[in-house]
């Protein structure tokens, strides 16, 4: 498991830039368009478990670009986001995001690895409720819970 502390000391880690709507908008859109592919690659759990997981992970670093905060490492991104960003997540959004990357490395790395069916639909399913809540969160943020994320980062 990694840390906030780790995150923030790598290369490509944890770090604050300025926040970027543009970019933000860009992210949100590849999730959209994932959602709008992920029942046609439903007969592959490879396909699903990726595309699953990446609703998840655009629909997240969208918000992160939106607050400033940038990162490469996926792991991180999850950390940043179970750390910073618990006014707009619970601990359910946590924990599907975390089986659905499990899932996806697992079957794209490990090819002996299984991995549990019901992760692979459930991830499939949560994922879409994610990408609302996060499209919902990017139209209300406020620069003051932005500057608020932000701070919490520096201290």
């Amino acid at each position: 498991m990694v840390s906030i502390k780790w995150c923030m000391q790598q290369k490509n880690g944890i770090k604050l830039v300025e926040p970027n709507n543009n970019m933000s908008s860009s992210y949100i859109k590849m999730a959209e368009e994932s959602v709008g592919i992920l029942n046609n690659v439903q007969k592959s759990n490879i396909w699903t478990a990726t595309t699953s997981y990446y609703i998840f992970y655009y629909s997240l670093y969208s918000l992160m670009l939106k607050t400033g905060v940038k990162c490469e490492i996926h792991s991180c991104s999850i950390e940043f986001m179970k750390k910073f960003l618990t006014n707009f997540y619970n601990k359910t959004d946590f924990d599907m995001m975390e089986k659905a990357f499990s899932a996806r490395i697992s079957l794209q790395y490990y090819a002996d690895r299984p991995v549990n069916q019901l992760v692979i639909e459930q991830s499939k399913r949560y994922c879409k409720d994610f990408f609302i809540k996060t499209k919902d969160v990017l139209s209300k943020i406020t620069e003051s819970q932005i500057l608020s994320v932000r701070e919490a980062i520096i201290n």
